[in-house]
Parts: C-alpha cells; sequence; structure tokens
C-alpha cells in the first residue's frame, strides 16, 4: 500500500463507486435503517483508508467498495455482509480495533469482520520472519487454511465475503509483482476455487477460473478467445434459428419463461482439451441455451414436473444424444445445484447443450448457498437442503481429527472438494451419494461405524464380493456384518474416504503401545536393510517428513502401514511427498542460487509460462505455472515461490506430440520429413498405428524451446491427411 493525499479526481472516483454500491444495497437492505448501516459503514471505512492506495495507484477504499459489490450483486448477501465487505481491512491496515468495530455496527458484524481479518492475517504470512522450528515451517500454509475453514462453522457468509475479496484482487492481478501473483493465483485454484465450486457459486468460479488461465497460460487463453469470437461470428444466427421453435413451443403451451445463450468459457475449454487431449475442433458442447421457467414454489412437485414437459417438447423438435442426459434434479448435485441438461442437434448440424432450471434452480446455480439458504428461510423447502448441512459437518469432523498433519489436511480437503460423487442404492433401494472411488467398506463406515467395524464382506446388485470392491454408480450395495467382525489392519490399503479411514485407526488407538512397538521395530529393520543408521538426524528428517513432534505418534502410523516402503526411500533422499527437498533451514537468496531443475511432472521448456520453487539451499525446481503439482506446491509453501531465469542456451529438451488423423501411403515419411528435414529436430520415440483407415499415435523429440515447436506443428498440420496435432505430456 502507498500513501498519498487524494486528488478531486479521486474523491471523484470514490463518491461514484459507492453511489452504484448504493444503488444494488437499495435493493437488498429491508429498510431503511439498514441502509444507513451501510452508508455508515463505508463513511467509517472512508475516513480510515484516507489518503491509502492500491498497488493499482487507486484510493485503496474503492477495493472494500468493488467486494462490497460482488457480495450484493453476485452473492445475493445482505446489509451485515455488505458492511464486513466495506469494513472488511480496517481492522488488519489501521488503528481502529475489533471492539471498535463492534461497538458501532453491532456483534454481528464484528464476527464477519473478525474473520474476515483471521483469513487476511494466515494468508499474508509469507513476508514473516521465518521460523526455526523446521515442522512448523511446512506446515504453516496447511495451518493457516485450517484455520480458514473454521470459520465456515462460525458463519458461512465469512467464506463468501472472502471469495468476493479474492474475486476482486484476482481482476486486479496485474499490478501484482510475478511471485507473489504466481502464489496468489495458485492459492485461488488449490483452495477457492474449489470451495466456491462446493458452495455453487458458478459465477465466481468460472470468472476466477478464467483469470487464472490468462496469467498462468497466456498464449493459450489468447488463442482460445479468438477461436471463440471467430465461431460464435459464424455460429450466432444459427443459435438463435434454433432458439425460435423452441420459444414458439413454450408460448403456445403457456409455460412462463426466459432463454438465453452460452458459450463454453475459455478455461473449460482450455481444461477439456488438456485433459481429454482434443483439439479445439472436437470441443462438441462449446454452446448451451439456457431455459429458465417461471413456476410456483409451494408445490415442489409442479415444479419439477414443469422441466420434464419442457425437456419433451425440446427432444420432439431435435434429436438428442441419450449418454449426454443429466438430470440433476432427482439427484441434485451436493452444492445444491439443480437442473435437466440434454444435448441436441440443430438444424445446421453442430451439437447445442440445452439447460431446464426453474428460477428458483437458475438463483442457487448463480449464487449458489445464499440463494439456498434464502429459499429455505422463505419457506421453500428442497430435497437436497440437507446435503450442503452435512458436507460442513464433513469438514468439521476432519478439523478436529488428532491424527492428521498439516499437509495431509490440505490435501484432503482439497482432494474431497475437487473430486466428484456418484450415486448408489441400499438394498431397499435408497440413494445415497458416496465419492467417486470408494470401495464397499467406505459405504459401510457411511452407513454407520458399527456397520463398517463389523462387516466381513458385501453383496453388489446381488453378487458376494470383497469389501475392496470399488463401487460404481447404480450399484446396489449390500452389508454382511457378523458378530465377530473385528477392523483389520489392512483395511487402511484399500479404504478411499477419510472418514472411514479416521474410524478405523481411531478403533487401533487401544492398542497404540503394541502397533507403535512393532512401528519402532519395523522402522531399525528397513533403515538396517538400507544401509542407514537410526541416529537422531534420521529420526529427525522422518519427523520433518511426517510433519509430526511426537516420535511415539511415528512409530504407531508405521506400524498401521501409514508410512510405507515408498515413505522410507523418500526421506533417504531427502525428498517429501510432493518431491521437493526436505526442508533444510533458512532458503538462500534467488542471487545464490546455483541449480535450476527442470520438473519431470510437467517437462516445461523454453518460451512456456514457468514458475520456479526453492528446493533446498540452492536449487529451484522449474514447472509450467499451469502445473497442477506447481498448484499445491504455491498453496501449501508460498513463501517458496520464485521467479525463474533459467540459463537454457544450447540445450534441447524432451517433449511429445500426438497426432491423428487419415492414414496414406508415404504419411510417414512426410512426417518425418517436416521434423528431422525442414525443422532439423531429433526424435527419439515414433509410435504410430492404423486402425480402418484412421491413425494416431505420438512421436518425443528433443526442440529448443516452444517457438520451434510451434513452427514444427504448424508444418506438420500442413501434411496431407493429419487432422489433429497436440503438445501432450510425457508419462
Amino acid at each position: 500500500m502507498k500513501y498519498s493525499e487524494f486528488t478531486p479526481e479521486d474523491y471523484a472516483l470514490i463518491e461514484s463507486e459507492y453511489r452504484s454500491l448504493e444503488e444494488l444495497a437499495r435493493v437488498r437492505c429491508r429498510s431503511a435503517e439498514e441502509l444507513a448501516q451501510v452508508n455508515k459503514a463505508f463513511e467509517f471505512a472512508n475516513n480510515a483508508h484516507k489518503d491509502v492506495r492500491r498497488r493499482s495507484g487507486e484510493p485503496y477504499i474503492v477495493h472494500p467498495i468493488a467486494v462490497a459489490k460482488i457480495v450484493v450483486s453476485e452473492i445475493g448477501l445482505g446489509c451485515k455482509s455488505i458492511c464486513a465487505a466495506l469494513l472488511h481491512d480496517v481492522v488488519e491496515d489501521t488503528d481502529y480495533t475489533l471492539d471498535d468495530i463492534s461497538s458501532m455496527f453491532g456483534e454481528k458484524v464484528g464476527v464477519l469482520v473478525d474473520g474476515l481479518t483471521k483469513i487476511k492475517t494466515v494468508l499474508d504470512n509469507e513476508d514473516r520472519k521465518k521460523q526455526e522450528d523446521q515442522v512448523y515451517e511446512q506446515s504453516l500454509q496447511a495451518e493457516n487454511f485450517k484455520r480458514i475453514l473454521l470459520t465456515l462453522n462460525n458463519d458461512v457468509r465469512i467464506i463468501l465475503i472472502k471469495l468476493a475479496d479474492r474475486l476482486h484482487n484476482c481482476r486486479t492481478i496485474e499490478f501484482m509483482p510475478e511471485h507473489k501473483r504466481d502464489k496468489i493465483l495458485s492459492e485461488t485454484m488449490f483452495i477457492f476455487i474449489p470451495l466456491a465450486h462446493r458452495l455453487g457459486l458458478y459465477s465466481v468460479k468460472s470468472e476466477m477460473e478464467n483469470i487464472w488461465l490468462r496469467f498462468k497460460e497466456p498464449e493459450e487463453y489468447a488463442e482460445i478467445n479468438r477461436r471463440i469470437s471467430q465461431n460464435v461470428a459464424l455460429r450466432d444466427r444459427e443459435i438463435d434459428e434454433f432458439i425460435a421453435p423452441i420459444s414458439e413451443a413454450l408460448q403456445a403451451a403457456g409455460i412462463r419463461f426466459t432463454i438465453k445463450k452460452r458459450i463454453k468459457t475459455p478455461y473449460s475449454i482450455w481444461y477439456k482439451m488438456k485433459t481429454k487431449n482434443v483439439p479445439f475442433e472436437q470441443i462438441y458442447d462449446l454452446y448451451a441455451v439456457r431455459i429458465i421457467y417461471e413456476s410456483e414454489l409451494t408445490n415442489p412437485d409442479a415444479e419439477r414436473d414443469e422441466a420434464y414437459i419442457i425437456y419433451a417438447k425440446v427432444t420432439k423438435m431435435y434429436r438428442d444424444q441419450p449418454a449426454r442426459t443429466r438430470d440433476w434434479i432427482k439427484q441434485p448435485k451436493s452444492n445444491g445445484y439443480e437442473a435437466l441438461h440434454c444435448t441436441l442437434m440443430s438444424k445446421a448440424g453442430f451439437w447445442i447443450e440445452v439447460q431446464i432450471r426453474s428460477r428458483r434452480m437458475d438463483d442457487i446455480a448463480e449464487k449458489g448457498i445464499a440463494a439456498h439458504w434464502a429459499y429455505k428461510s422463505d419457506g421453500y423447502i428442497a430435497e437436497n437442503d440437507h446435503e450442503v448441512d452435512k458436507w460442513l459437518a464433513k469438514v468439521q469432523e476432519i478439523l478436529v481429527s488428532d491424527d492428521v498433519n498439516a499437509i495431509e489436511l490440505l490435501d484432503i480437503i482439497h482432494g474431497d472438494l475437487v473430486t466428484s460423487e456418484i450415486v448408489v442404492f441400499t438394498p431397499k433401494g435408497e440413494q445415497r451419494s458416496v465419492k467417486n472411488g470408494s470401495t464397499a467398506l467406505d459405504f459401510a463406515y457411511q452407513i454407520h461405524t458399527h456397520i463398517g467395524n463389523s462387516a466381513i464382506a458385501a453383496k453388489v446388485n446381488m453378487k458376494l464380493v470383497p469389501l475392496s470392491q470399488v463401487l460404481k454408480a447404480g450399484d446396489q450395495v449390500e452389508i454382511i456384518t457378523a458378530r465377530s467382525g473385528r477392523p483389520k489392519v489392512e483395511w487402511l490399503q484399500f479404504l478411499q474416504t477419510r472418514h472411514a479411514r479416521s474410524l478405523v485407526i481411531d478403533y487401533f488407538r487401544t492398542q497404540r503401545d503394541e502397533i507403535a512397538a512393532n512401528g519402532r521395530q519395523i522402522y531399525r529393520e528397513r533403515l538396517q536393510t538400507m544401509g542407514v543408521e537410526p541416529d537422531r538426524e534420521t529420526l529427525r528428517k522422518f519427523l520433518i517428513y511426517a510433519q509430526l513432534r511426537d516420535q511415539d505418534e511415528l512409530f504407531f502410523r508405521i506400524g498401521l502401514g501409514l508410512i510405507g516402503a515408498e515413505d522410507f526411500a523418500l526421506v533417504i533422499k531427502g525428498r517429501d511427498r510432493s518431491g521437493m527437498h526436505l526442508y533444510q533451514g533458512h532458503h538462500a537468496p534467488e542471487s545464490a542460487i546455483r541449480k535450476y531443475v527442470r520438473a519431470e511432472c510437467c517437462n516445461p521448456i523454453p518460451g512456456d509460462a514457468v514458475v520456479g520453487f526453492r528446493s533446498g539451499r540452492n536449487t529451484v525446481i522449474v514447472h509450467k505455472k499451469s502445473c497442477s503439482v506447481a498448484e499445491g506446491l504455491a498453496s501449501k509453501f508460498g513463501e517458496r515461490v520464485v521467479v525463474p531465469e533459467w540459463d537454457v542456451a544450447d540445450r534441447a529438451f524432451p517433449t511429445r506430440i500426438s497426432l491423428r488423423g487419415i492414414d496414406r501411403v508415404g504419411l510417414l515419411s512426410d512426417i518425418t520429413g517436416v521434423i528431422s528435414g525442414s525443422m532439423g529436430l531429433n526424435m527419439r520415440k515414433i509410435q504410430l498405428g492404423s486402425d480402418g483407415g484412421i491413425f494416431d499415435g505420438f512421436i518425443d523429440l528433443l526442440v529448443k524451446d516452444r517457438e520451434s515447436l510451434n513452427e514444427m506443428i504448424e508444418g506438420l498440420q500442413k501434411v496431407e491427411g493429419i487432422q489433429d496435432v497436440l503438445r501432450t505430456d510425457i508419462v
């Protein structure tokens, strides 16, 4: 932050920004008294931040005003949340105290500001004095996240306002220095985007994803935007022609509705291209049409039935793709999302996704948990009301658990936020949502602790299976129990859910001394086999690796098999689970860095957007900015992020391209001619196969930089028969 006296232009900007907020707040505030409270909060914050500027040069108060606008217009919160948004930086950045806020604006606003202040404090920890305690140093970021999540159970509005704050920081992130920008964007992708998704804030999530892509992969973002613009120019009229008969049919049926056109976001296109290894041309669900119908909220059955009536009418007009029909009305998503999706073939010959929602469903889809609870307080109780509450209860259960170290906690929560769910059925036909990948034993523990502890086998679709059987969507699951049944240590090797694993570990804590003694023996024997002395320094490394202070807990985990042979190998190599060097004291300054190492998980090449992580005293691991491993590292170890300046002169880097097209005689010769002849690049491996006249495969080669790789791809795209050429990861 900078300090300089405000100019008349600054005061005019502040006045204009606040007046636009006031108009939005007028709609949400329920009385003149509430609107007066908002005005009072603005005047207080405006005075507190007087003559303070952001990195952009704007008056600082513009930021709280912008956050308050997001809170009211994009999330739909009310008076107290608007006030908290305006005041959220006052306690941290000025001489005013939390008591001052509470006495002037009430205890509830004080609670919200207190929660937001704590989150800001823990997220800005990278500039603090480094701690000598090595275990504390590595777990600091995750401990911070734990404190953030604890606010979910105090008042979920704290997290909603924080998401608004993070969104505005992302909107203005170009004013940040690059190393801090990378940390903030990685933190956003690893923590805040999944939180927005879980809480149902689709528009907030989508905007943060697109900002992330714009800065992490700027060239690909620009290219996708260019392709979208081209397609919209070509298809806009055809989509209108697709909508016209639908609109006429719904009007004739007396249905009150609105139809909106939507195009897939740049991030969602990029993500699908990367995960499916397909080019832009093969993104078939590029366009969507949203039908939002008005319905009587006092009759939930009538509201749902109307969606199926509309579905019947649109699928009568256009051919649908049954495999892509998604019914989230019968079985809503865990974040409360309800809609009926189908994919239809337009008369112009391309697929269009049609989303059918009631007005209530649309509000919840756009504004998430805030709208969900607003409808609940208005007397409309949906069948999925309990899903968000169940998730919040699960978060609380994890947070209070004693057997989870800080880094594990961050990975567990992140995994839970991004993991999809499937629906299975009990023997009586009751629906249950379980984590995708869950085993029959996970399902048993989800039903009841006693059922899990006494389980001996299961029946899936009437067939006897082991407890380790992985469940699929639609499975009917019956758990077979016995009075003599008891948990087994081996279960920890295949259980997939945190809930089930913690219950099994809790069961064995009654035998902690015996298991720890066995673990101590395993520890000594493994080290002896590896030729390593079990001295104090080795034990210290294991405690750092496991993020533990108690050696008995370490041996207990070894005895349970939670720390296995692969972990031993990593510790002896001096690595943590993420592949980083175990912390060896204070990191060297960037000027002392001797070595840059290319990360094997994403194989960056010169010209890629990259980020570096200090690893040990004088080494930096270089990742692509969009690498998922890098995102996790930056979220946990933000203080290690650096802007790499790796020396790559006269070096060639391994990379892979995937090809697909129509086979013909002489094709391989033409491909190798472009690569080795025209471009002068060296091929290391080539694997192409043909089936039914269609060929596909990959080529591994050495390239100098991204520019030469792109030139080679452009050359291959001109070869007769080749349809797709993509850079893909070497696995």
